[in-house]
């Protein structure tokens, strides 16, 4: 970490870089963001905007376990219900007997409650709210260790089996002709999410969590003209935005996520207004 400090002093001597606090966000930002630009590229393809709104706030059900087992990090309890609660939808929905955002509605608001009534249980909510809004600016050096390992993960995973999800995701008869196995990859990707959207929850937040996934894929999908562009864009769009918000809810004194997102708005109108006027 001593090399990273060194470096955003060189490169980077401004008056918020000074913070010990700032410049792990910084590195944070350079963490989290590639994963969110990666995997909304999926998650937009898929139409999964809803399922992935539903597992952030399903976090909630998730820290009402652990503080019921006395859980002084709720993270391992959030991960479990996370992942359990992507695989409950996927039976279900597997089942046919309702329509996807119907199933997912269904398991999303019971999970919210349960957690909210749980965690509401003579007046101890507040202690909780943190994870609504999420907090950036407290991410740890072991925190950025955790983001490493799961950017690495997210990378080798698309490195050798994004050609099978993106088969899986357009035409599952036609990947399960070609012998992909459809249920694993499709369980793969879920509960990558699930972990992905759970880690991510307490500095992001449960309330924005989704955004982040969603508005730079969606903005990527406006003016890229094939799958490499729309990653390079995703990611790009997701970068820009996280150093941007970052900066701007330093000076400004807001909440660093929904700044985050608040960029990531503009450059969604701003390469929708491209798309309009070059299609």
């Amino acid at each position: 970490m001593l090399f990273w400090y060194g470096l955003i002093d060189t490169l980077l001597p401004f008056e918020w870089t000074r913070h010990i606090f700032m410049k792990n966000a910084l590195l944070g930002i350079f963490f989290v963001t590639p994963i969110f630009g990666i995997l909304g590229t999926m998650v937009v393809n898929n139409k999964m905007a809803f399922f992935s709104d539903s597992l952030g706030h399903s976090a909630l059900t998730g820290i009402a376990i652990g503080v019921i087992f006395g859980m002084s990090n709720p993270l391992w309890s959030m991960l479990l219900f996370s992942i359990v609660l992507s695989i409950a939808i996927l039976i279900v929905k597997k089942a046919k007997t309702a329509s996807t955002d119907t199933i997912i509605g269904v398991f999303s608001s019971t999970a919210v409650a349960l957690g909210i009534v749980i965690l509401s249980r003579n007046g101890g909510f507040n202690k909780y709210s943190v994870y609504l809004i999420g907090d950036l600016l407290s991410i740890s050096p072991k925190d950025l260790s955790i983001l490493g390992i799961v950017l690495l993960t997210v990378i080798l995973l698309w490195i050798f089996v994004f050609n099978k999800l993106l088969l899986v995701s357009v035409n599952q008869s036609l990947a399960s002709s070609r012998g992909i196995r459809v249920n694993f990859y499709e369980y793969l990707f879920t509960m990558l999410m699930a972990v992905i959207v759970t880690i991510s929850i307490q500095w992001v937040g449960i309330l924005i969590i989704s955004s982040l996934l969603i508005l730079p894929a969606a903005s990527a999908r406006n003016i890229a003209r094939n799958m490499r562009q729309y990653h390079f864009y995703a990611v790009s769009v997701a970068l820009v935005s996280g150093l941007s918000g970052l900066i701007l809810s330093y000076y400004w004194g807001t909440a660093t996520g929904a700044t985050i997102v608040l960029v990531s708005a503009v450059l969604f109108m701003i390469t929708f207004t491209i798309k309009l006027r070059y299609n």
